[in-house]
């Protein structure tokens, strides 16, 4: 093993939670009089604590999104992710290999860790993920791309950041990891390769993903 530790973003990775999320962040948005495609979405949201929203919104429009937005905008969410989230593609399997394989790993996501848990449960992923390996952007206040949650999450597992690798799907994430001083490998399931600049390598099946780290 090259890495000590392998941390884990979540949505777009483990959980195939972007395209429900973002179609629904693009209506809510547009209900609100501020008009946004799915295309918008993931362009300017994509792996993101909801507070970049408010400053986006804020900053474009000079007007603040209704005090109630986070409430209404994450019950929405969690009541599509009870119809419909399934895990990433070989999420499973990878997280099986690793598991047996004894390789330390964690979780370190912008979203909540009610929407995590929410996630986590309803995709199956939840056996995988004690307490102890889940951190969110609430855990430290500003969220990627900047580095914080990430080097939280190392200092947590007790691992230094130069032996760290986190798997990442978007450029805020491949961003913060970089900030973290952490190699990351860039899932191109989602996202067009030439979006993930700054990654160590790019892989387009999560399958691959054990034979990188070795």
């Amino acid at each position: 093993m090259r890495y000590d530790l392998v941390i884990f973003d979540n949505d777009g990775v483990l959980v195939d939670s972007e395209p429900i999320s973002n179609t629904i962040l693009a209506a809510y948005l547009t209900e609100l009089g501020h008009p946004t495609s799915y295309e918008d979405s993931l362009r300017d949201y994509m792996g993101a604590a909801v507070h970049r929203v408010h400053d986006l919104i804020l900053e474009r429009s000079g007007r603040r999104l209704p005090e109630d937005f986070d409430d209404v905008f994450h019950g929405r969410v969690f009541a599509a992710f009870e119809r419909e989230l399934r895990p990433v593609d070989g999420a499973v399997e990878v997280l099986e290999k690793l598991a047996g394989d004894g390789v330390a790993y964690c979780l370190a996501s912008s979203g909540s860790h009610e929407r995590i848990r929410v996630g986590h449960r309803k995709a199956g992923l939840d056996k995988w993920f004690g307490e102890d390996r889940v951190f969110s952007a609430q855990d430290v206040g500003r969220g990627k791309p900047a580095p914080d949650l990430f080097l939280y999450a190392a200092e947590r597992m007790g691992v230094a950041p130069e032996k760290c690798v986190v798997v990442e799907d978007s450029p805020l994430g491949v961003r913060a990891a970089v900030a973290a001083g952490m190699d990351v490998l860039g899932y191109t399931a989602m996202t067009p390769a030439e979006r993930l600049t700054g990654a160590t390598e790019l892989f387009g099946d999560l399958r691959e993903l054990p034979d990188l780290l070795v």
